[in-house]
């Protein structure tokens, strides 16, 4: 009797929890959560994937990243971050940045796993605010104010006053997704570049992997000329509705941190007259309209006769008998390696404006020479345009702009136009390292878009071919960009 009912009492201890049998302690985080029962800014809940000691997970735009409640599961003693005990279902942390939870035992051991969240698509956030207004006009500024979101990589930016218009030209007109400029009353830095006054919002719309100009760009760093503009992709926000992922770039004009030229330089863009302002100031040579972006002048003062005269002076020498004489050619007028440099960057590109057409900028000192640059406009280059031979990788397309027809006519010329290949050249693998590291940046981000814009698979404007997916759009521009490099060392090596 009293044997069975010893067995009675072990077998009941056990079922009641008495007696527990003992569970060993491990490093190991097993689950992880944000629940929307803890986490009001969450429409549903979210479950992240470990892999590799690596925890990782979206988190949408609406959420509050930075004050978010974590669900988890794991078989130590206790978690912490920087040993502030972690509290499952009830500690707040900020999960914009890194967080490295560390799993301890009573015995000693650790382990560390890092949690990796990507809020949105993990570009930084711009809002931009008009209350209400709608923005379509290319001419007048509208207020309103802009914020962003920094995430990963940025800083926040409080909201401030700015004021918005339209810009671009086919890119105005054509697409639905339209590009801005914004003005602060200030220079004031954005998303680490430096301050001034004016950004330029480039919607990318044509360009589906939106990524032409940025390597363009990074051509230009790698190059002699003096300035490329800096950009850095963002998602935005109008009015508190998604409109899409812009490059938000710094915009071609004179400052102290882009094109210094002083009190008295000059910034000249070849263009058309159809794409002129009103109000913009500008002359003709035999070969081009040069409009002067910048100083502000009026007709017939010293300032504008003294530019009209020196580019036309230029070209008539250029076209001249005695235009590679060393001392009273062309050389006496332009810095040749910016004018080499920017061939290159447009002709490797195929850039199809680049040729003659518009977005062909250069500026002057007086009493210095004439620089090429800086470059811009890349969105229809590397082969995305269906109304020209630059849509193939084959053939010259810059060097038939009637100055470097001319220079090319110069053997000085071609010699610095090889040695320069070449250094574009061996940086090849540089550049395709670019566009892959862009292309997986923007992973998320082109989905986000696309859900917006509907563009991968369909016509654009003026797009050759319609690729079903964005890495078959990648994959074309890493095609092209190879042929072309390829086409061009041999046809430069033979001129």
């Amino acid at each position: 009797m009293l044997f069975l009912l010893s067995i009675l009492y072990v077998s009941c201890s056990d079922d009641d929890g008495i007696k527990e049998s003992s569970v060993e302690e491990g490093t190991e985080i097993y689950s992880f959560s944000f629940l929307k029962k803890d986490n009001l800014s969450l429409d549903n809940d979210i479950y992240l994937a470990i892999e590799n000691n690596i925890i990782s997970g979206k988190i949408p735009y609406n959420a509050n990243v930075k004050n978010l409640i974590a669900s988890f599961k794991h078989n130590g003693l206790k978690v912490v971050i920087n040993n502030k005990t972690q509290v499952s279902e009830s500690t707040i942390n900020n999960f914009s940045k890194l967080l490295k939870y560390t799993v301890k035992t009573t015995d000693g051991r650790k382990e560390d796993f890092e949690v990796n969240i990507t809020y949105f698509t993990g570009l930084p956030i711009v809002y931009l605010n008009t209350n209400g207004i709608q923005i379509n006009s290319k001419e007048e500024y509208i207020n309103g104010t802009v914020s962003i979101n920094g995430g990963r990589f940025y800083n926040d930016f409080s909201e401030d006053i700015m004021k918005i218009r339209g810009r671009g030209n086919s890119t105005w007109g054509m697409h639905p997704k339209k590009p801005y400029q914004i003005k602060f009353e200030e220079r004031t830095e954005i998303l680490g570049m430096p301050k001034d006054r004016r950004w330029v919002f480039l919607a990318e719309y044509s360009d589906k992997t939106m990524i032409r100009n940025t390597i363009a760009f990074e051509m230009g760093y790698i190059s002699n000329l003096d300035w490329t503009p800096q950009s850095t992709f963002a998602e935005v926000f109008v009015n508190n509705k998604y409109n899409g992922t812009y490059n938000v770039s710094q915009k071609v004009e004179e400052s102290n941190n882009r094109i210094p030229l002083g009190d008295h330089g000059y910034l000249l863009e070849i263009d058309q007259l159809h794409r002129l302002d009103p109000d913009d100031i500008y002359f003709y040579t035999n070969s081009f309209l040069i409009n002067i972006k910048e100083p502000e002048l009026a007709y017939g003062s010293t300032e504008f006769n003294y530019i009209k005269e020196y580019i036309n002076e230029f070209e008539n020498v250029l076209k001249g008998n005695q235009f590679a004489n060393p001392t009273t050619g062309y050389k006496k007028y332009i810095d040749v390696d910016s004018f080499v440099d920017w061939y290159l960057i447009n002709e490797i590109t195929k850039n199809v404006d680049a040729k003659d057409y518009a977005s062909i900028f250069m500026n002057v000192m007086p009493g210095e020479k004439i620089k090429m640059g800086p470059i811009w406009d890349f969105d229809l280059a590397f082969g995305n345009v269906n109304y020209a031979d630059s849509e193939y990788p084959e053939g010259f397309w810059i060097k038939h702009n009637s100055w470097y027809t001319r220079l090319f006519e110069d053997p000085a010329f071609v010699s610095k136009v090889k040695a320069r290949f070449l250094y574009f050249k061996e940086n090849q693998d540089f550049i395709l390292d670019k566009i892959d590291s862009h292309s997986n940046y923007l992973k998320l981000a082109q989905q986000e878009n696309d859900d917006k814009w509907n563009t991968i698979g369909n016509y654009v404007w003026p797009n050759p071919i319609a690729y079903s997916t964005y890495n078959a759009e990648v994959a074309h521009l890493i095609s092209w960009y190879t042929q072309r490099m390829n086409w061009l060392e041999n046809a430069i090596m033979d001129l």
